[in-house]
């Protein structure tokens, strides 16, 4: 038996399934050889990493984890080209899609990680994001399993830390279960304010959200809950 060395740090308990899954495509396969090394995040030294540096226009910056078809980064991307877009989603084939919206749609906005975004995160400086996406996370719905759902309070305290005051965080579901306790635990942290005025605000989809493949397929057990929140 082999022991951890003293100055590994422990990596956190995953909080996504399966990371890969049929073989890409031999133009996808060279998307993800030639193209993602220039646009994958250069991760370092805990806090030390500004997001804006990585940019051209100087514009705020927006964190998506978890992608999936990057339909939504993507298109939100091309909407705002003065905003720089960082993307986190550790499944291969949904990156080999968002590489080829990139090439396709020629977006210098777009920056990317291909693994957990709690890594990522920890790189981040204190408050030098403006807005995060996290949108229909793996639910992890059996009850033995929830414990790998990704809102817990120590990752709403790094999310907390990288934001900006007044920033903005959408969160979206269709697992009962995970909007009742994702709600319960944004509220209690302290650090974000619930930004619903009545039930509409969070069961009608925002105006500019960006529907996905993976919505579509309806796999839930409710229609999609959406909750806005601003940092304070």
């Amino acid at each position: 038996m082999t022991s951890r060395p003293p100055d590994t740090p422990l990596r956190p308990i995953r909080t996504f399934g399966r990371t890969g899954g049929r073989a890409l495509s031999a133009r996808q396969q060279a998307l993800v050889d030639e193209l993602l090394p220039g646009l994958t995040v250069p991760v370092g030294e805990d806090g030390a990493l500004d997001p804006h540096a990585l940019f051209v226009r100087l514009g705020p910056v927006c964190l998506e984890i978890g992608f999936g078809g990057g339909e939504h980064l993507l298109e939100q991307a091309r909407r705002a080209p003065d905003t720089g877009f960082i993307g986190c989603e550790p499944f291969i084939e949904g990156m080999a899609k968002a590489l080829t919206g990139v090439q396709e749609h020629g977006l210098d906005n777009v920056r990317l990680w291909m693994d957990d975004a709690r890594l990522l995160m920890a790189a981040l400086a204190d408050a030098s994001v403006d807005q995060a996406y996290i949108l229909f996370p793996d639910p992890w719905p059996k009850k033995k399993q929830q414990k790998r759902r990704l809102i817990q309070p120590d990752f709403l305290d790094a999310l907390h830390r990288i934001l900006s005051v007044g920033a903005r965080v959408r969160f979206a579901t269709d697992v009962v279960s995970y909007a009742d306790e994702a709600l319960a635990r944004f509220t209690a942290h302290g650090g974000f304010a619930w930004l619903a005025e009545s039930a509409d605000d969070w069961r009608v989809r925002p105006a500019d959200h960006v529907p996905t493949r993976y919505e579509a397929k309806r796999l839930g057990d409710c229609e999609p809950v959406w909750f806005d929140f601003r940092v304070l």
